[in-house]
């Protein structure tokens, strides 16, 4: 018997079979592998693969890749391949005031016939925003926001987060129904995870929200099942196959009684003064919650009206976030201390009593160089004002003059290097910050140059972090014998005979001094690459295993691992792209090396005179005959080169991208990427906190793209975007409200108009430089 397709009734029926089966020992195998609560006995498993096995021999084109009969091993991996949305994932507008919410209704009232309320006023939680789909009730995808139309495919570990169903209850849910949240950690699970992290002799998590992002975004979501994720959704994207709900509200009661994860802290209001009560009220309240949030989102409640008002090219005119300010504490300023850094600049940093501000514990505050601690005005010993610019840095106010007692000390900036003793000097005249220039020797600046060069913007060593690049860098107890690691042409020639012998003293977090037993009264050590039996340990297998795997990365990740000064991943990229192999740009012109886009006289200048030190040449031969890789194959066809031609340089904070992940957007599709803005500048990227490379480009006519317009640019070419028209007078964003930052003195690129990034949780100052 065939049916009318041509497929037999048997074959047909045998593949609903297959198809049943298949899904019945996916799902043992997840419940199994990942989340470690099997439901189902070995004997019913093994009886289900049987079966389809005898169906697959009898009918073998069932046999497809992803059958499980096909599979090796356990689904425990994810390769976050991109997915499109199926709606865009926008962003909110932010108020930071009373007159900014009045003037967010007025915009709204000129736009409709009726009044826009009631709203809906809810938590903006500090997590990470997910969507989910849904079809025919069951989950079959979950991607994270990415740039808005594209996100990452993280189904697997989301599968994984406490409260999101596999499948919706009821049965009135609609065919297919894409569903925003958040997923986030709440604050006691947040300090669980640390303490057990911390306990294992890891470096602990900044906050939630990165211990969240961390953890949804782990390759192995066994992982990411044991971390006490969970999720509230908060609106809906695609909604297809039932009669949508009419008021938010309305959707929030649906998707509740759909079992997916509503919050219950929200309220419908029917005007602004209710609006700003409840502002007010988590303000006072903030930690209140299990969860951290950052604002209040405010919504037009009904549905009809959200259509009518629509969007901008960036936000949804009908909902708005109102931003909390960063909070402010006050705690003692124990003492300053200085760090070097890898490039020998010298910078005094505050060692305070530790307070919890803006959700996390800070001890550590940079204050940059002594002219900042003067300007400030701070003594050793004051009460001082401290907030998180941003609700991420840490950042020193001020003191609380009126609390001083007459102890209180200046503080005094070293004259010589507090770790090899060199006569700290400015470079050049006028300098701000003095520096150490015992560059070759000094195991400060080695030890940070190792971390850096292991780091995610150079070879991305997985293994080597801050701890490692300690006991790499160095004397070898008890005779202070050379370090394992006495230069970076050292790095890849290290074995596991050469880090089983490493012993690291162990030092006074504040002080840097070596602590000693108390009843011997000898330094403490402790073995880094070696198991207390003498084995080797998973750090340093894991450590060597992705050393390996450095030496083919490519080329400019080698230029930045070389710790070239102004040589950050965009100037390294130009230079990658123009050269193609180390050696052409170690034995090209000033004149040359200049003529690069976005080089420029100075950067082509420190290039030459890195080349010149014979110490830095033999870190690239080393390094060579080590088998890093040292030049870039001819590109390979990368898709359409719809940017080709033309030059971007991407600076400020984007939301839905790092700034190498933007560059890497815009050179996939033929575009270049230079670190500084110039006649030649076909377009700059800005994002919140844009600075000075904003103003340049408005003085020079660069046509200016925000995140929305650069999306365009990506998904529909240069002739989509045309220059941004003036602001209109109601404009209003972070950057309304925030000055440029300051360029860092050397920072290369983006980052040296962006705060610095959060400092490394396992450096025993707790501050990384540049």
């Amino acid at each position: 018997m065939t049916s009318p397709d041509g497929v037999s009734d048997e074959l047909s029926e045998r593949r609903g079979r297959h198809a049943e089966l298949t899904e019945l020992v996916e799902q043992a195998n997840w419940r199994y592998h990942v989340l470690d609560s099997p439901t189902v006995s070995d004997a019913q498993y093994d009886a289900w693969m049987r079966e389809l096995r005898a169906i697959e021999d009898e009918f073998p084109e069932l046999r497809t890749p992803d059958s499980p009969t096909q599979k090796i091993g356990a689904p425990i991996s994810t390769d976050f391949a991109a997915v499109s949305h199926l709606q865009r994932m926008e962003s909110l507008d932010n108020a930071f005031n009373a007159a900014d919410l009045v003037a967010w209704q007025v915009r709204a009232e000129g736009l409709v016939e009726a009044e826009p309320g009631p709203y809906l006023c809810e938590l903006k939680i500090d997590g990470l925003a997910i969507a989910l789909v849904y079809e025919k009730g069951r989950l079959v995808r979950a991607a994270t926001r990415g740039d808005g139309s594209t996100g990452e495919d993280v189904t697997p570990n989301v599968r994984t987060v406490r409260g999101v169903p596999d499948r919706l209850t009821g049965d009135d849910f609609p065919d297919l129904v894409e569903v925003r949240g958040e997923v986030f950690l709440p604050v006691a699970g947040f300090e669980k995870l640390n303490e057990q992290i911390m306990d294992a002799g890891r470096p602990a998590f900044a906050n939630p929200r990165n211990a969240a992002a961390g953890s949804l975004r782990q390759k192995d979501p066994r992982i990411t099942a044991r971390r006490p994720l969970q999720m509230i959704v908060h609106g809906v994207g695609k909604w297809q196959g039932a009669a949508p709900p009419k008021t938010q509200s309305e959707m929030y009661d649906r998707l509740r009684s759909f079992g997916l994860p509503v919050s219950d802290l929200y309220r419908v209001v029917h005007g602004l003064i209710e609006v700003q009560a409840f502002v007010d009220y988590y303000n006072e309240h903030r930690h209140d919650p299990a969860y951290e949030i950052d604002g209040v989102v405010v919504k037009v409640d009904r549905i009809d009206v959200q259509r009518q008002l629509g969007s901008t090219s960036k936000f949804p005119r009908w909902a708005i976030a109102f931003k909390y300010p960063p909070e402010e504490v006050n705690t003692k300023l124990r003492d300053i201390h200085v760090g070097v850094g890898r490039t020998g600049r010298v910078t005094p940093y505050a060692v305070m009593e530790p307070v919890v501000v803006a959700g996390s514990t800070v001890e550590r505050a940079t204050l940059h160089n002594a002219s900042e601690v003067v300007r400030k005005g701070v003594l050793i010993g004051d009460t001082i004002v401290l907030r998180k610019a941003g609700d991420v840095i840490p950042e020193i106010v001020g003191p609380v003059i009126d609390l001083r007692d007459g102890t209180e000390r200046a503080f005094v900036m070293p004259t010589h290097c507090p770790e090899c003793g060199t006569e700290l000097a400015y470079e050049r005249e006028g300098d701000a910050d003095l520096r150490c220039p015992n560059t070759r020797f000094c195991l400060a600046q080695l030890r940070e140059r190792i971390f850096f060069a292991a780091g995610r913007k150079a070879f991305d060593i997985e293994g080597l972090g801050y701890v490692a690049a300690t006991a790499l860098t160095q004397p070898l107890p008890p005779h202070d014998v050379n370090p394992p690691v006495r230069t970076e042409a050292d790095l890849f020639d290290l074995t596991m005979d050469r880090l089983l012998p490493i012993r690291s003293i162990v030092r006074d977090q504040d002080t840097g001094q070596p602590k000693t037993d108390r009843e011997t009264g000898e330094q403490k050590e402790v073995s880094f690459f070696a198991t207390k039996a003498g084995a080797p340990s998973k750090n340093a297998e894991k450590m060597l295993e992705q050393l390996a795997k450095a030496k083919i990365q490519p080329l400019w990740r080698v230029l930045v691992a070389l710790s070239i000064r102004h040589v950050g991943p965009p100037t390294a990229q130009a230079l990658a792209d123009e050269f193609r192999s180390l050696d052409a740009i170690a034995n090209a012109t000033e004149e040359e090396l200049a003529a690069v886009d976005g080089i420029g006289a100075g950067v082509a200048a420190a290039i030459i005179d890195w080349f010149a030190v014979d110490w830095h040449r033999d870190i690239v031969t080393r390094w060579k005959a080590a088998g890093v890789r040292m030049e870039d194959e001819p590109p390979a066809d990368r898709g359409p080169q719809t940017l080709e031609g033309l030059t971007f340089v991407v600076t400020g904070t984007l939301a839905a991208y790092t700034r190498d992940e933007a560059a890497a957007a815009i050179t996939t599709r033929g575009g270049k990427v230079t670190a500084s803005v110039s006649k030649k500048t076909s377009f700059l990227i800005a994002g919140e906190n844009a600075g000075s490379k904003h103003d340049k480009a408005t003085k020079l006519g660069v046509p200016i793209l925000e995140e929305a317009a650069f999306q365009t640019l990506l998904t529909e070419g240069p002739e989509a975007v045309s220059p941004p028209a003036e602001p209109a007078e109601e404009a209003d964003g972070p950057e309304a409200v925030s000055p440029p930052a300051e360029p860092a003195e050397e920072a290369d690129g983006p980052e040296a108009v962006s705060p610095p990034a959060e400092p490394a949780a396992d450096s025993p100052t707790g501050l990384t430089e540049e």
